[in-house]
């Protein structure tokens, strides 16, 4: 099976040259900059700390504001979230499959991480399953996670199941971590909207969408095109019909616009990547994002 931290390596470092990964480099750190992840005690609120470290059941049972003080480490966890169901399966928007893309933007940040010396560990799952890879700091452990991904996300999956995957990281996570959710684009659910306010509370979030293939692209006109949920062919006669291609690219671009502004309103940077090309620019405006939103 071929190594995919070394595709994952080829395209950082030919595609991203000398300035741009100092910059990616430095983006990542700051995620954590000034930040400790373990829970220590509670003390007196004093002006200038976060409100988001303000544990308002502690408060409310003070009667003055108490935020949350951590311990110190040097060593932090970057935990993946992936949905590894069939949809992954699906064409993206470049035309790469949505499981190779996803892989790469794994890869990407697992690589960061593992640089910086820290740990990265996953939990992927579908409608059926889910597995939790523990936490490695190594390049062989990345190695092993994105290989999972990989394996995990086929035609022959289960079928997508993230508000089942996130509630699952919401019980079994108790360790403050930075988590990434790497997601196919999708509605979100009130459940959804539940489950993200909750880890969010808890852990420093960030979502990265893989973008869906337009299906009614001119130039994917002569391919077949087969619905990967559920098997149905799309006919050709639909995909040329000029209407429905541009009522079908409006309808992505408010579902985009929609999940943007009900991650921002939850507190959650995220970015929608759409090809393999996209990944590193996408990944940086990802962590500048989030480095602006905790300040």
């Amino acid at each position: 099976m071929p190594a995919l931290l070394h595709r994952v390596k080829s395209k950082l470092f030919i595609h991203a040259h000398r300035r741009v990964r100092g910059m990616l480099d430095g983006e990542y750190r700051s995620v954590f900059q000034g930040r400790s992840l373990d829970f220590d005690d509670l003390r007196q609120y004093a002006p200038g700390d976060e409100i988001k470290d303000i544990d308002w059941k502690a408060t409310a049972r003070h009667g003055s504001p108490l935020v949350k003080r951590f311990i110190a480490n040097r060593k932090h966890q970057v935990l993946f979230v992936v949905d590894t169901g069939r949809d992954f399966a699906a064409v993206a928007e470049s035309g790469r499959q949505k499981s190779e893309v996803a892989v790469l933007a794994v890869g990407v940040l697992g690589f960061l991480a593992v640089r910086h010396g820290d740990l990265v560990s996953l939990v992927a799952g579908d409608a059926e399953s889910i597995e939790t890879l523990p936490p490695a700091g190594t390049e062989g452990g990345l190695e092993r996670l994105l290989q999972r991904i990989d394996r995990r996300s086929s035609a022959d999956a289960p079928r997508s199941d993230l508000d089942r995957l996130l509630g699952h990281v919401t019980r079994a996570v108790h360790k403050r971590s930075l988590v990434v959710i790497v997601a196919d684009d999708d509605e979100f659910s009130e459940q959804r909207v539940h489950l993200l306010r909750r880890l969010h509370a808890q852990h420093e979030v960030l979502w990265v969408s893989v973008g869906d293939a337009d299906l009614m692209r001119r130039d994917y006109t002569w391919r077949e095109m087969t619905d990967v949920e559920g098997g149905a062919l799309l006919p050709s006669f639909v995909r040329n019909d000029a209407a429905l291609r541009d009522e079908f690219e409006a309808s992505v671009a408010v579902l985009s616009e929609r999940h943007v502004d009900m991650l921002e309103s939850l507190g959650i940077s995220s970015r929608r990547i759409t090809g393999d090309d996209d990944v590193i620019p996408a990944l940086f405006r990802l962590l500048e994002a989030h480095r602006h939103a905790r300040r």
